[in-house]
C-alpha cells in the first residue's frame, strides 16, 4: 500500500506538470519528425549551368537528374555568384572547364562525380574526330575554396552560431529566472522603473557578457582551430553579437513561462533543437519545398547564412544587411513580447 501510494502521487505529479509531459511525449515525436524530413528526403539535385557544352554531355547529365541549364558566360557567371548554381560547365578546345562554387565539398564532389560519369558514358559512343570521343580531363576552378577545403570549413560557420546561440539563451534564461524567483525583479517593481526599462537594462547588462562570450568563440574558432576566415572578422564579430542579442532577448522571453531551471530546460527541445535542423547544418535541398519555409522563423538560419557567406565566400555589407535587419527585428521583437509577457504572466 506505500509503493502503491508512492505510485500515484508520482504519476499525479506528471498530469499536473504539463511541461514534464510534452517533453516526454511531444518533443522526441517532434525531434524524430523533423529527423525523417532532413534524412529521408530527395536525393540532392547538383544545379548546373552550360556555356557551350555539347548537347551529348548536357543530356547525360540530365539522365543523371542533374538540374542542367543553359546560359551565356555571364549569365552564368552572375547565377554562380548568387549561388543559385553549384558549377558551370563549358568547353575550352577539347577540355571541359568547371568553375564550382566551392563553398560545400559534399555538392564540389557531387557535380565532378556526375561530370565524369557523363563524360565516361558519352565517349565510347562517339566516333566523329571532332566530337566528345577526344574528350580530355576536366579543368577545374573554384569560385569559393579550394580542393583542399574540409567539411569542418564548410560546417564551422553554422557550429559558431550554434554554440553562440545555444549557451546564451540557456544561460540568459536561467539566469533571468533566478532573478525573478530571488525576488530581485519584485524589488526592482518596486521603484519608478517601468517595465521596457527593466527588459533594456537586463539585456544591455547581459549583452555585455554575450558580446564577451561570441567574440571569444568566434576568435577561437578562427585563429586557434583555423576555421576558413575569407572575409572580414568584423563582421563575423557583428553577426556573432546580433545572433547572442537574438538568444539573449529569446531566452528572458521563454523564463517568463518557466518557473524553475528544469523547467527552462524542457523549453530546449523545442526551442533550440528544430533550430539546428533548418540552420543549415544539414541541407534543405532535399527536404520537401513546402516544409523550408519553417527555417523563414529561425533566428540562427539567418546567422548561419550571413556567417557562411562572410567566413567561405567572402562576402560584405551587400550581402549580409539583410541577414543582420532580421537579427535586429527578432530581437526587437523579443524584447516587445518580453514587456507584454511581464505584465501578462508576472502581473506587473
Amino acid at each position: 500500500m506505500r509503493i502503491r501510494a508512492i505510485v500515484i502521487r508520482i504519476l499525479r505529479q506528471f498530469f499536473h506538470d504539463k511541461r514534464t509531459l510534452m517533453m516526454m511525449l511531444v518533443a522526441p515525436m517532434l525531434i524524430l519528425f523533423m529527423m525523417s524530413l532532413v534524412f529521408n528526403g530527395n536525393t540532392y539535385v547538383p544545379k548546373l549551368g552550360a556555356v557551350n557544352l555539347p548537347a551529348p554531355i548536357i543530356q547525360k547529365l540530365q539522365d543523371q537528374n542533374a538540374d542542367v541549364k543553359v546560359y551565356t558566360a555571364e549569365e552564368a557567371q552572375t547565377e554562380l555568384e548568387a549561388v543559385h548554381l553549384d558549377a558551370i560547365i563549358s568547353m575550352n578546345g577539347a577540355a571541359p572547364q568547371v568553375t564550382l562554387e566551392g563553398s560545400d565539398p559534399s555538392k564540389n564532389k557531387a557535380v565532378l562525380f556526375l561530370l565524369q560519369k557523363a563524360i565516361q558514358s558519352v565517349a565510347p559512343v562517339s566516333s566523329n574526330a571532332n566530337s566528345s570521343s577526344n574528350l580530355q580531363a576536366p579543368t577545374i576552378t573554384y569560385l569559393h575554396g579550394s580542393s583542399d577545403m574540409a567539411a569542418f570549413d564548410n560546417f564551422g560557420p553554422v557550429l559558431i552560431g550554434f554554440f553562440v546561440f545555444f549557451f546564451v539563451f540557456l544561460l540568459s534564461g536561467v539566469s533571468f529566472l533566478r532573478e525573478r524567483t530571488g525576488g530581485t525583479l519584485e524589488r526592482l517593481l518596486a521603484t519608478p522603473l517601468r517595465r521596457w526599462e527593466i527588459v533594456v537594462g537586463y539585456i544591455l547588462g547581459f549583452g555585455i557578457f554575450t558580446t564577451l562570450q561570441a567574440t571569444l568563440i568566434a576568435w577561437f574558432a578562427t585563429s586557434v582551430l583555423g576555421l576558413m576566415m575569407v572575409g572580414s572578422f568584423w563582421y563575423v564579430l557583428l553577426i556573432t553579437v546580433l545572433l547572442a542579442l537574438a538568444a539573449l532577448s529569446l531566452g528572458t522571453l521563454i523564463s517568463a513561462f518557466a518557473n524553475n531551471e528544469f523547467q527552462m530546460i524542457q523549453f530546449i527541445p523545442l526551442i533550440i533543437v528544430p533550430q539546428v535542423f533548418f540552420s543549415g547544418l544539414f541541407s534543405l535541398d532535399t527536404m520537401s519545398v513546402y516544409l523550408r519555409w519553417i527555417g523563414v522563423i529561425m533566428p540562427l538560419k539567418y546567422g548561419a547564412d550571413a556567417l557562411r557567406n562572410i567566413m567561405i565566400r567572402g562576402a560584405g555589407w551587400d550581402r549580409i544587411w539583410l541577414d543582420i535587419l532580421v537579427l535586429a527585428a527578432f530581437t526587437i521583437g523579443f524584447m516587445i513580447l518580453n514587456i507584454v509577457a511581464l505584465r501578462k504572466h508576472r502581473k506587473i
